[in-house]
């Protein structure tokens, strides 16, 4: 979703763009000179050609802008590129710049228009400092209008075996829908099984309501948290009609929620839920802060994964309300004799190809241990990409963890399974989920058998999926290639650690 959009590459088009480039919030420049968006794109800057006066133009190519710059040289184009720009974004805050040369017609024309009109780049440069806050203020104020539409109860549903960011997540969102006078329940479907999450649910004694996927649900009004699509990693008919959708991870397909903010530019659910508090103006009570705290702390591994300014003020607002001392004791909850033997096994059937480490577990009891054992397996000497998969109740769970490689494993694990089931994550973490299809109709009491039919089928697929599957395009860590060069998948954590399927 493109936040900001700069119609024109002028004079002014590059010292807007040197202090917008890197604030927060997605950007794309649009201008018909091929020239132009060629130079624009050697210096990785999202640009495309394109005609910038024509509204159906506009609208193919630019999303829903929070925000749009016209910043064209030429005052004519300015003005044809303004009323195309309020035709296909009524709702963006539209500044609009007058060109060169602008007669009183032109500055008369775009008065009309747009929401501000400077006619010098200073004046330009003053008004983009601002327009971060007017664009947040935009989608408060959409979230609001939607939420004051709801009849009824709004049901807040975090995505299936929920992790502390969907969670703090979807208690925020109930949060500010309560504060505008509507009934809002967290909700999800599966378990919240890691110990690390449930130490996190009980401390801070937040209140969620597990759905039960063989009952019939009718729901006034749903929001999605930490995921943006029905039936994906939720238990929801994929045809449910959904009123609000607040994400990071990049969408699957088509969103139509009534509102959706999805942000692939920042680390964690929990950001944007934080900004959307400081907007409300509500005051953040202690477990809501702590929780969205630690939301933000798990989805960028402690600050050190796909972090970003945004985060950073987040947490630094979130601080001084949280009760780090309940975070202390999240963090150090007790490890269940499954999770131990799940280990174990995870340890004496492990395979090696370089340093890549697949494991079949068997049956298992928890799925959560496998997120345990994959972190746990990374600590083997030489290994820097673990893979532990087990299956239950007609399903196969795995998960993968990777450190100071180049393997994107939410990639990989797509390419891997691509067609068989659902998988995805973040490049050192994922997740995948795999009906057993054909291979359930061994006994129960066959285990053994099935845990070997799956080694020779699942791991294979993995290491082959892994030797292709880099972050830079390079080989796979662990190889003697001395000429190689060097995925929330949208919503789908489970885990203390976020895994991904």
């Amino acid at each position: 979703m493109v936040s900001r959009l700069v119609l024109g590459s002028g004079t002014v088009c590059h010292s807007v763009l040197e202090t917008v480039r890197e604030r927060p919030g997605d950007l794309l420049v649009l201008d018909p000179d091929e020239s132009r968006i060629e130079s624009l794109r050697n210096e990785k800057v999202a640009a495309e050609v394109g005609d910038v006066t024509d509204a159906t133009e506009l609208r193919r190519v630019g999303g829903t802008p929070d925000v749009v710059f016209v910043a064209s040289d030429d005052p004519t184009v300015n003005t044809l590129a303004t009323e195309a720009a309020n035709e296909a974004f009524p709702k963006a805050y539209l500044v609009a710049y007058t060109g060169t040369g602008a007669t009183a017609r032109h500055r008369r024309t775009l008065t009309e228009t747009a929401d501000r009109v400077c006619s010098a780049g200073a004046a330009l440069l003053d008004d983009v400092e601002t327009e971060l806050e007017r664009g947040m203020d935009t989608r408060a104020r959409r979230l609001r209008e939607t939420l004051q539409a709801v009849e009824g109860t709004l049901t807040v549903l975090a995505h299936d075996n929920p992790d502390p960011d969907a969670i703090a997540a979807a208690i925020a969102l109930c949060r500010i829908a309560e504060s505008v006078g509507v009934d809002a329940e967290p909700c999800y479907f599966g378990e919240i099984s890691h110990q690390e999450n449930r130490a996190f649910v009980n401390l801070l004694e937040l209140e969620l309501t597990r759905l039960d996927p063989e009952e019939a649900h009718a729901f006034d009004a749903v929001a999605l948290v930490d995921h943006s699509a029905p039936g994906v990693n939720d238990q929801l008919d994929p045809e449910t009609e959904v009123d609000i959708v607040v994400d990071h991870h990049p969408p699957k397909g088509e969103v139509t929620a009534r509102f959706s903010d999805i942000r692939e530019d920042v680390g964690a659910t929990s950001t944007i839920l934080t900004q959307y508090l400081e907007r409300f103006d509500i005051t953040t009570a202690e477990d809501i802060a702590t929780a969205l705290l630690y939301g933000i702390r798990i989805d960028t591994k402690d600050f050190r994964r796909e972090i970003t300014q945004q985060d950073f003020e987040a947490a630094a607002t979130l601080l001084p309300d949280a009760d780090t001392d309940v975070l202390e004791r999240i963090e150090s909850p007790s490890i269940s004799a499954d999770t131990f033997e799940v280990v174990a096994r995870g340890i004496r059937n492990r395979e090696l190809d370089g340093s890549v480490l697949a494991s079949c577990v068997g049956p298992i009891t928890d799925r959560d241990a496998l997120a345990q054992a994959a972190d746990r397996l990374l600590a083997i000497q030489g290994v820097t990409v673990t893979f532990v998969y087990g299956f239950t109740e007609g399903t196969i769970y795995a998960s993968a963890r990777g450190r100071g490689n180049d393997v994107d494993l939410g990639e990989a694990l797509r390419t891997a399974f691509d067609g068989m089931g659902s998988a995805g994550g973040h490049t050192d973490m994922a997740g995948a989920q795999i009906p057993l299809g054909i291979f359930d109709v061994l006994q129960e009491d066959e285990g053994e058998t099935l845990a070997s039919v799956l080694e020779d089928t699942i791991t294979p697929r993995f290491f082959d999926a892994v030797r292709g599957r880099t972050a830079a395009g390079g080989t796979m860590p662990g190889t003697d290639d001395s000429d190689a060069g060097t995925a929330d998948e949208g919503g789908d954590a489970e885990g203390a650690g976020g895994d991904a399927a």
